[in-house]
């Protein structure tokens, strides 16, 4: 399955076959060219921090030799985690015009990454995301342009929406994510395969505070509320 987490883990500059800091026993990390691509998006970004990084040697950045270095690995880490959290829990709606839409929580510059992989899902849908961080909506359409427009995502949805006409395909799946999901776990759920631990760690409690799960059905999982018999 695509992950955008790879595109910051995996991508960027090739590399050689044979990584001689992995032939020795150690951390393969960031190199410096991923780093300066990438770290402008974090939120903690400035620009002094390009001159540092680039006095520091490859080997400390991707062995954590120093503060600084351990400071950027995780900023990093933070970029990539935040991209892949919203990918992985962001519950989104389809109106019969072909427009998906969803709301997202992003405090790093990551919102194109997410639109890409909405898109890349559904190459048919014109694609809006509204960050409660930034206030804004993140669109994209079929071509692959994305713009971000300073409106509350209903305000962009109707407006889109009333541009195009209906497309059949979409008329039999209107349902809410809400409903999507509340099926989903009412059909897959096996009491004889009930996994608490296993439930909480594929879903940290860090996600709860995400915009799909904020107030959705996972929330029946938690220990704390005792709902799970109630549920099932």
């Amino acid at each position: 399955m695509y992950s955008m987490y790879d595109d910051f883990v995996n991508k960027g500059p090739k590399r050689q076959s044979k990584d001689p800091l992995e032939v020795l026993g150690c951390s393969r990390g960031y190199d410096k060219q991923e780093i300066l691509t990438y770290i402008s998006r974090h939120e903690k970004f400035t620009p002094s921090l390009i001159k540092q990084i680039k006095g520091l040697p490859d080997v400390v950045l991707r062995n954590l030799g120093n503060p600084l270095a351990r400071k950027i690995v995780k900023m990093m880490k933070e970029i990539g985690k935040e991209s892949y959290r919203a990918i992985q829990f962001t519950r989104t709606s389809i109106n019969d015009r072909g427009v998906l839409y969803g709301v997202v929580l992003l405090r790093h510059k990551v919102l194109d990454k997410v639109l890409i992989y909405f898109h890349q899902r559904w190459p048919q849908c014109v694609i809006c995301l509204y960050n409660e961080h930034t206030q804004t909506t993140g669109i994209m359409n079929e071509k692959g342009k994305i713009k971000e427009v300073k409106m509350p995502l209903e305000e962009v949805v109707q407006k889109i929406s009333s541009k195009r006409p209906e497309v059949p395909y979409f008329e039999d799946i209107q349902f809410s994510g809400k409903e999507i999901f509340e099926t989903l776990y009412q059909t897959q759920s096996i009491a004889e395969r009930e996994n608490k631990r296993y439930f909480k760690q594929m879903i940290p409690d860090k996600c709860y505070e995400l915009p799909g799960l904020r107030s959705g059905i996972e929330k029946r999982f938690n220990e704390k509320n005792k709902k799970m018999d109630d549920f099932f």
